[in-house]
């Protein structure tokens, strides 16, 4: 279970201080989630808050 940021991500990074894990970080070419990190804030919140703050609706469930 984990999550990432498509294409769409415009940096602004209002993503980074919302994970409780620490997961986001900046990439070549856009913010990245580490799938090993991200719990999709299971046992922090209902929703991942990253997704809930992010502007563009960039981040999704990272495809099987």
């Amino acid at each position: 279970m984990a999550l990432t940021i498509n294409e769409d991500c415009i940096n602004c990074d209002v993503c980074v201080p919302e994970c409780p894990n620490e997961a986001i970080a900046a990439g070549p070419d856009t913010f990245v989630i580490d799938a090993a990190k991200c719990t999709e804030c299971v046992g922090y919140f209902d929703e991942p808050q990253c997704a809930d703050v992010c502007p563009v609706d960039a981040i999704l469930p990272l495809a099987a």
